[in-house]
């Protein structure tokens, strides 16, 4: 992929990204008093307080917090990190759109999935929308002693515990129902929705196997040399990835050609190359 294509994925991801994380709020959580843990969270609960808008908290939140960690992140993931960071903020304030439900369990549901595909869509872009990101690895560098994700947990624990305060417990119970979704999604999103099969198969055919599934599945094999534990003896281990749609062929072709084969499988969060997606250039 040319370089001016590449940064034109990288930025469209980048724009859908903070559309979808900013719109979640307007949406979903402001108007049902729920607070997704974070910076956006803590500014929502300071809204409910003050009256301050609440993407306006958070830049001023965010703000400190960026200029503190611009050297050690690097200038051009800092740069596009705090222009996310803004469109966020700004947009959380000036979105014209109301409601999409005042139902609140329809509320986190939702409101956790687009913001977890809209964060998730930022950090495939090359960004962050900065936070508590940056706090966690500002405070893990001054004290070791309290890791990142420990911190990230804390503070999630604490918005959701303030937001008990500001509002009541349904609406902190609910917060946490959204924190949960928006993390899985955000995962998904950010290691890709292609699944696939990685199978170890323990043989003494295994090159007969592997002639199979190159000629027959038309997908790629690797064989890795082993030696039995117990009784010493050295053979070759095939390694094969497989999408799902094979798997029923493959499990079938390796019975036929060895009925006695031992299999191991275990799942592929994403595979990248050929007959799988294509990598980013």
């Amino acid at each position: 992929m040319p370089n001016k294509y590449r940064g034109l994925r990288q930025w469209m991801l980048l724009a859908a990204g903070v559309f979808l994380a900013a719109a979640s709020f307007p949406l979903f959580f402001i108007p049902n008093d729920i607070a997704p843990g974070g910076v956006s969270g803590l500014s929502m609960i300071v809204h409910a307080l003050t009256g301050f808008p609440v993407g306006t908290l958070a830049a001023v939140i965010n703000i400190p917090l960026f200029v503190v960690s611009w050297k050690r992140m690097g200038q051009a993931f800092s740069l596009r990190s705090l222009i996310c960071m803004l469109g966020v903020s700004i947009l959380i304030d000036l979105l014209p759109v109301g409601p999409a439900t005042a139902d609140p369990i329809l509320a986190c549901v939702f409101g956790g999935v687009i913001l977890g595909t809209g964060l998730g869509l930022v950090i495939r872009g090359g960004a962050t929308t900065g936070g508590t990101d940056m706090a966690a690895a500002i405070i893990h560098e001054r004290l070791p002693v309290i890791t990142v994700g420990g911190f990230l947990l804390a503070l999630d624990f604490g918005v959701i515990l303030l937001s008990s305060l500001a509002f009541d417990m349904q609406s902190a119970m609910y917060a946490t129902i959204s924190i949960f979704l928006s993390t899985q999604v955000m995962d998904r999103v950010i290691e890709g929705f292609e699944r696939a099969k990685a199978f170890f198969v323990f043989s003494r055919k295994s090159k007969e196997i592997a002639d199979v599934v190159l000629k027959d599945l038309a997908r790629g094999a690797t064989l890795l040399h082993a030696r039995g534990a117990y009784s010493g003896q050295e053979r070759e281990v095939l390694l094969c990835v497989m999408t799902r749609l094979q798997i029923p062929r493959f499990k079938a072709m390796v019975r036929d050609v060895d009925p006695d084969a031992f299999l191991i499988v275990t799942d592929v969060r994403e595979a990248l190359g050929e007959g799988f997606t294509r990598p980013p250039a």
